[in-house]
């Protein structure tokens, strides 16, 4: 690793880490009443449900690509959000969450690694490089973090702290 890398691996770091500007992945998610999980907010396309399974989903799909020789690319939008606005199971809401900062936290591992030129190329992409993806799981979850306070607003279940 090029030394002059690593203040660079501790700003993605903290910018994945969330907090700072915005509010954090665990203050948005947590607390989240189970009976509103898959209620959509008038003038809003997706319940809460929605945006976390896309969330995870989205952000295990990029952690896929950025280490995986053999990855093999989902299907736009299909594969990226749920069927249903609510979740399966009174778990699955948590289980969701659980694997959500589970690959969060493999994406920030790969980003810590000294070992990880974060300027080369993923060899089986196209032209993709670690630093892309991790600021573009950093910018996608942020967009849906906000879509989230935005739902928990409009159901009077949001207290900014």
């Amino acid at each position: 690793m090029s030394k002059n890398q690593q203040p660079l691996r501790e700003h993605v770091l903290e910018l994945l880490s969330g907090g700072h500007a915005h509010a954090s992945f665990e203050q948005v998610v947590a607390n989240f009443p189970a009976k509103l999980q898959g209620e959509k907010a008038a003038g809003l396309p997706h319940s809460a449900w929605m945006l976390l399974e896309h969330m995870r989903i989205t952000q295990w799909d990029i952690l896929d690509f950025s280490r995986n020789p053999k990855y093999r690319t989902l299907n736009w939008p299909d594969d990226y959000w749920p069927k249903d606005s609510a979740p399966p199971s009174s778990t699955a809401w948590e289980k969701s969450a659980r694997s959500f900062q589970h690959d969060l936290e493999a994406m920030k591992e790969l980003v810590r690694n000294p070992d990880t030129d974060l300027f080369a190329r993923i060899p089986w992409g196209e032209g993709q490089t670690i630093l892309r993806e991790a600021l573009l799981v950093a910018d996608h979850n942020s967009h849906h973090l906000g879509q989230l306070i935005d739902l928990r607003r409009l159901l009077d279940i949001w207290n900014a702290k």
